[in-house]
């Protein structure tokens, strides 16, 4: 009966012990979903991106001890700690740190002085092994924010289809057979307050500006206000394409 009962314990105590690692190992890629979430709305991009940002994905090795983030502009990487807590320490080389924990099946990154707390899940549709860091993010953004039929309304094409597809392909637009939407970083302060995408053919092409509202997307040519000299800065300038979502 004693042999039993230790036998008994020591099973639960061994379950526990395996069990527990697993509840709180943060390892794998994690997304900015409820980024993803509140741009598919239909409301401005970047509106909604800091709104629930600034990081847009983290990849984290535990065994490694490595963990990395990008916010759509740089790559940080650190180096991953565990702390008696439960929860992750992300230390950053020259930089603050973060802290990481799993909240069920969601990662939470706390606040900090710097950042506000931030939510992170599991991409539902995984980018191609190998793929840069951000990848995942964006095959979710885009599928959210752009995936699905949209008519030409008015612009060259009128009355085609255009497909967005979630690897950066795009169909049915004229002169463009790739796109790319601006997170963060240069495009973004570049063209101010404005949306901004990069439309290309044949591996060549050009910011545009954009305006989302509900199941109308409007791309207008971008003018650059700047002087030669300076820094472009891009406002909207005659619409090109007025598409609307099917």
């Amino acid at each position: 009966m004693r042999k039993a009962l230790a036998l008994s314990l020591g099973a639960l105590i061994l379950g526990g012990c395996a069990s527990d690692p697993a509840d709180r190992d943060i390892s794998g890629t994690w997304i900015n979903q409820v980024a993803i979430d509140a741009a598919a709305k239909g409301g401005p991009l970047r509106e909604a991106l800091q709104g629930y940002g600034p990081n847009l994905e983290w990849d984290v090795n535990t065994r490694a001890g490595q963990a990395r983030y990008t916010n759509g502009f740089e790559n940080v990487e650190g180096k991953v700690l565990a702390e008696e807590s439960g929860a992750w320490k992300v230390d950053f080389y020259g930089s603050s740190a973060s802290e990481l924990k799993r909240d069920g099946k969601q990662l939470l990154q706390e606040a900090n002085d710097n950042e506000p707390e931030q939510v992170f899940d599991r991409p539902k549709d995984p980018a191609p092994e190998g793929a840069p860091l951000g990848a995942n993010f964006e095959r979710a953004l885009y599928s959210a924010y752009l995936g699905g039929e949209w008519k030409i309304v008015n612009g060259p094409g009128e009355g085609g289809t255009v497909l967005f597809q979630a690897n950066g392909q795009i169909m049915g637009l004229p002169g463009a057979d790739r796109y790319a939407l601006c997170l963060a970083g240069d495009c973004a302060s570049m063209s101010g307050g404005y949306d901004s995408l990069w439309l290309q053919l044949n591996g060549q092409g050009n910011p545009w500006i954009f305006a989302r509202d509900g199941k109308k997307l409007e791309i207008f040519q971008p003018i650059n206000t700047a002087q030669a000299d300076e820094v472009p800065s891009l406002t909207p300038g005659t619409r090109q394409w007025l598409l609307e979502k099917q």
